[in-house]
């Protein structure tokens, strides 16, 4: 074979690896884009399961405390002894520990009071747990907390902490899920994303806003953007607002 045949089919062969290379490409991303839609449509149906979960557990808080209600109100606060006010209060409380158990809340009685736990998720993952050691006397009091200090917890607990503690807990929760749930937003987009990232992503300490520079390449050029997200809403983990700018 002479020089010019072995260089036409080394050529080939090199064409031939590249289309190669090319369709093996072309099928992870065709594997990888199935596994996505995959994905997605397991979390909607999670999202959806989780939703009707949600709508149960709201209708048995209600119920339970409806029945704690009418139980209360058969006995006269005037003529109750403090022992039998007390082992209300303690009645109550358990009630209300089962019912919160599926909630992502959970809690036990302790000497001076009730210690609550509130776990974290996003989108099935498992985040932060915060702790809330509350004195329940004649006025419940926070004991101690693990809360981080920018949450609103002295706002919460002024507005409902006396009147209804299932609603302190639930916004407290909001609040804490939220944080986390943009908190691991910020960090999966630094982790994955960090080539097409340029600098650093800046946060502040709540997390709800979001500010980084990214490039875009179209041929031989290369375009750099701005993008600013915006959570206006601090007990929701999706952004209110969008900017993005070419710079």
């Amino acid at each position: 074979m002479d020089k010019g045949n072995v260089n036409a089919w080394d050529g080939l062969l090199g064409h031939l690896e590249m289309l190669e290379m090319r369709a093996h490409e072309a099928a992870m991303k065709q594997q990888e884009k199935e596994q996505q839609e995959e994905k997605l449509a397991r979390l909607k149906a999670r999202v959806e399961e989780l939703r009707l979960q949600r709508d149960e557990l709201r209708a048995k808080v209600d119920l339970q405390e409806k029945q704690l209600e009418k139980e209360g109100a058969t006995t006269d606060p005037a003529q109750a002894s403090p022992k039998a006010v007390l082992q209300w209060k303690i009645k109550s409380l358990q009630a209300m520990l089962q019912v919160f158990h599926l909630t992502g809340i959970s809690g036990k009685l302790t000497r001076h009071g009730t210690c609550f736990c509130i776990s974290t998720a996003y989108e099935g993952t498992y985040l932060d747990s915060y702790y809330l050691d509350l004195l329940t006397k004649s006025e419940v009091q926070i004991y101690r907390h693990s809360v981080p200090p920018f949450i609103p917890l002295e706002q919460i607990a002024k507005q409902y902490l006396q009147t209804d503690i299932r609603r302190f807990l639930s916004v407290l929760s909001d609040h804490l899920n939220a944080y986390a749930g943009r908190r691991y937003q910020a960090d999966q987009l630094q982790e994955h994303f960090s080539d097409q990232i340029k600098g650093t992503l800046q946060r502040n300490s709540l997390c709800n806003l979001l500010v980084f520079n990214y490039n875009v390449s179209s041929g031989s050029k290369t375009f750099p953007f701005n993008a600013r997200l915006l959570y206006g809403d601090l007990c929701r983990s999706l952004p209110t607002e969008v900017i993005v700018s070419c710079t």
